[in-house]
């Protein structure tokens, strides 16, 4: 995969997540953040830092960019979400408008 076609989202405790641009996209806020004129960073080196997403949290924001193009394409199947990590999920999933 070229590094053209994948995005590095970068948690709070500095882990980094390289994911398909096209599942990154899922979310309308990195789309903007990937796709705004004026040469802002995210968009020039195609990696977005979340300083307020944990480790968990982003991991688990992409595993759902994943469910949701497959979703999108017709495959209906449940995403699991774990009851402790819920509140933070909706609060990330909020910012990140998926």
């Amino acid at each position: 995969m070229k590094k053209e076609e994948t995005v590095k989202l970068i948690s709070a405790e500095g882990f980094e997540f390289v994911i398909d641009k096209k599942a990154a996209m899922v979310s309308h806020t990195i789309r903007n953040m990937l796709t705004s004129p004026g040469g802002f960073a995210e968009t020039q080196l195609g990696e977005v830092t979340f300083p307020e997403i944990s480790t968990p949290i982003l991991e688990k924001v992409c595993q759902y960019f994943y469910w949701s193009l497959q979703y999108a394409s017709g495959m209906e199947t449940e995403f699991h979400i774990e009851p402790e990590i819920t509140l933070e999920l909706m609060m990330a999933a909020n910012y990140l408008h998926t």
